[in-house]
């Protein structure tokens, strides 16, 4: 997406300050330049510097209705970094504008530009810019903002810190890869379909539990990737119905997916070679053809297990199943 603006925009009125040594603009903006003069950075950007979640616009249709309410609608200003682009000085009709980036707001824009198409009218929309924050600089803020405020949800938070936590980096690979088990089951940002039903804060849990208090826990994040490919690949091929159709079975639902973890925390460290740092997955293999005793039907037992001591419940028969 381009963030060239078709044409040059002067905003009047704006009070320039620094907060904490960072030059800041305040001031408004005619609703119908609001919802054209920034754009979002979706977490899949291309840049691999996104963060944002796609917009729901059922929370924009909301804000639209509470913007109908009148005067008493009140509302924050939306957050933007200007990237650098901004300049603060007479208006010069020859100089080239450039949209700033939305790092909070997405949702006060989408209602508002529902409401001012419906309503034919304009509204001033308050707004705080940045005139410079980099890329970091700018996902740091808005994790910050969204994760100890209004809560983004674990699931973006761990997606935006992979390069800097190794199970975050575990999980999230765990559902980019199409070699994986979770490829087709998981989401990154935490929402929830039929089809989806496995997110990535979900998966961050499983791999801890799948290493956590082992020498698996020591090893590099790309071996522990390897390891949950090759475990849950292997519980997919042996029983490929009861994974494919979470609907008719309960195996990947997260109390199972939890109790399977940390089954494979046991038998993948009885069975791994730290000389080779490899589990003999032909061992592995014949211990989880056990699993066929299990009755994973969503209609069985399965379906009064919920929550960590369902998980460890499931698991400790699992183990009893294996072991016998």
């Amino acid at each position: 997406m381009s963030n060239n603006l078709p044409s040059n925009i002067a905003i009047e009125n704006v009070l320039q300050s620094k907060m904490r040594g960072r030059v800041t603009y305040q001031g408004f903006v005619s609703s119908q330049i609001a919802v054209n003069f920034s754009y979002s950075k979706l977490y899949n950007d291309s840049s691999g510097k996104g963060y944002q979640r796609p917009i729901d616009k059922k929370r924009c249709k909301d804000f639209a209705s509470y913007l109908s309410q009148g005067e008493d609608a009140l509302y924050t200003p939306i957050l933007l970094n200007a990237s650098g682009h901004w300049e603060f000085h007479a208006y010069d009709g020859q100089r080239r504008n450039f949209k700033a980036t939305l790092m909070d707001g997405q949702h006060r824009l989408g209602g508002i530009s529902e409401y001012i198409n419906e309503t034919d009218s304009t509204l001033n929309v308050p707004f705080l810019a940045f005139h410079y924050l980099d890329e970091d600089e700018e996902i740091k803020l808005f994790d910050v903002i969204n994760s100890k405020a209004k809560g983004i949800g674990t699931s973006l938070s761990r997606y935006l810190n992979r390069d800097n936590d190794e199970i975050s980096w575990v999980a999230t690979n765990l559902i980019l890869k199409p070699e994986s088990p979770f490829f087709s089951k998981g989401t990154l940002i935490g929402r929830r379909t039929k089809e989806k039903n496995v997110t990535l804060q979900n998966l961050y849990n499983i791999i801890k539990l799948l290493t956590k208090k082992s020498a698996l826990a020591n090893l590099s994040k790309e071996r522990k990737l390897n390891i949950a490919l090759l475990y849950f690949n292997l519980i997919k091929d042996l029983f490929p119905e009861q994974w494919n159709d979470n609907q008719l079975y309960r195996m990947t639902h997260i109390t199972c997916l939890n109790a399977l973890a940390i089954v494979g925390n046991e038998i993948i460290n009885d069975n791994y070679s730290m000389k080779s740092q490899q589990p003999d997955s032909v061992k592995i293999t014949e211990l989880l053809i056990n699993l066929k005793e299990v009755d994973w039907l969503s209609t069985g037992n399965l379906k009064y297990l919920k929550g960590a001591t369902g998980s460890k419940m499931l698991a400790d028969d699992i183990l009893n199943c294996i072991n016998s």
